[in-house]
């Protein structure tokens, strides 16, 4: 673990009412005057690492190797990518070394079955799918289409979407297990119409129905689906397993236990929250203007919505997971509230979850969390924005009279 490095003297100006929320958290104000001094964090695509030289020469700067995460490397703050051949190109991607961290805690491996439950942006979900490989699989999802889109967009631009699959789906209440497990207990209702059709090769042209539904939802006005809504899927790659297959099979939700035998072997979640710990992104208030940061951030009445969306995303995330699986549940918030409270709570609620140490850590430049096993990335410790991270397994039960019984 780290030495905790100074924090500069001068306060930066932020609101009277989020330095109040800071205060009721117990969270140093002074910290966000750090924005100017933590690198951007870059992750080369593997088998780049020749071309350094060169994407130094596009980036006009020296790129340093991250030495505790592989495949990062750090730039100066002020350093733009996007206009860069090397971005434009797929060779790297932006991502803060902290949240690489959290996947890295994942442990994928070859074969794996894995779940983005809050997939958008995107960086997160092409980490994935890299560690992944040609083998197993990755399923997105995100309750907004626009943001979803995006991530297609990144997966197809760094070739890497061809195992992946996306939904637009509420996290809360997604139940779609892997492909390759759902096929063996499909009796009965699956919830979506049979018509007999089945998924032919994914194309981006989109069919007079899909456009027509498009236009309804726009007319609609929200771009989140309901908890109530199906999940649609959006992208599928060419060996993600569902060329050929039956969509009332593939998109059928999941019976109740299903998932301890037929569900996914790594989740991650990587939970909405209130960004307080993103340093750079609270930074961009000051252009956004500090009232949308009273609505996004500060509301009472969102921060206890969004205690309740963090509990139940996890719920659902585990519920989504193999016995023997790991979660990981992250938030960018350092707020006790949001972090510790919801996974304290959580374990209250769920016998087979047990807390895991997370064997690669041993030299990250973070600190323990106040619940033993957990982990937090700050400015001031890690030189990366704020993180929380907590990994799970779950225990096998027997079920005994409808009742689950952990072993």
């Amino acid at each position: 673990m780290a030495e905790t490095r100074p924090i500069p003297e001068s306060l930066p100006p932020l609101p009277p009412a989020f330095l109040e929320f800071l205060r009721e958290n117990g969270l140093d104000p002074m910290m966000y005057s750090m924005a100017d001094t933590i690198p951007r964090y870059i992750r080369l695509k593997p088998g780049m690492e020749p071309q350094i030289p060169e994407i130094e020469s596009e980036l006009k700067c020296h790129v340093d190797k991250v030495s505790w995460l592989p495949d990062f490397y750090a730039i100066p703050p002020e350093v733009q990518i996007a206009g860069s051949k090397a971005y434009q190109q797929g060779k790297i991607y932006g991502i803060d070394a902290a949240s690489g961290a959290a996947i890295l805690a994942l442990d994928v491996q070859p074969g794996d079955h894995v779940l983005d439950l809050c997939a958008a942006p995107g960086a997160k979900l092409c980490m994935l799918a890299d560690m992944l490989g040609s083998t197993g699989s990755l399923t997105g999802v995100d309750v907004a289409k626009h943001r979803l889109a995006a991530c297609r967009t990144m997966l197809l631009k760094y070739s890497l979407g061809d195992r992946c699959r996306l939904f637009v789906a509420d996290g809360t209440s997604f139940s779609i297990l892997p492909v390759n497990c759902s096929l063996g207990s499909g009796e009965g209702s699956t919830g979506f119409k049979d018509n007999g059709s089945t998924f032919s090769e994914w194309t981006s042209k989109r069919s007079w129905k899909d456009r027509q539904k498009s236009k309804k939802a726009k007319t609609a006005g929200s771009p989140h689906l309901t908890s109530t809504s199906e999940p649609e899927l959006i992208y599928y790659g060419k060996h993600s397993g569902l060329v050929g297959l039956r969509k009332c099979d593939v998109l059928r939700p999941s019976a109740d236990d299903e998932a301890l035998t037929s569900g996914y072997d790594k989740v991650l979640v990587d939970a909405e929250c209130t960004h307080d710990g993103s340093i750079k992104h609270i930074q961009k208030f000051e252009f956004w203007g500090w009232k949308t940061l009273d609505r996004r951030v500060l509301d009472a009445e969102r921060t206890d919505n969004l205690l309740h969306l963090q509990l139940c995303l996890l719920t659902n995330g585990f519920k989504l997971l193999k016995t023997g699986g790991s979660l990981v549940y992250s938030t960018c918030s350092l707020t006790v509230a949001q972090n510790e409270n919801v996974v304290q709570q959580f374990l209250c609620e769920h016998s087979s979850a047990e807390l895991q140490k997370i064997d690669s850590a041993g030299n990250w430049p973070c600190r323990s969390g106040s619940i033993f096993k957990t982990l937090r990335f700050d400015p001031a410790t890690s030189q990366t924005s704020g993180l929380f991270v907590a990994k799970f397994t779950k225990l096998q039960t027997l079920i005994i009279s409808n009742r689950n019984v952990v072993l």
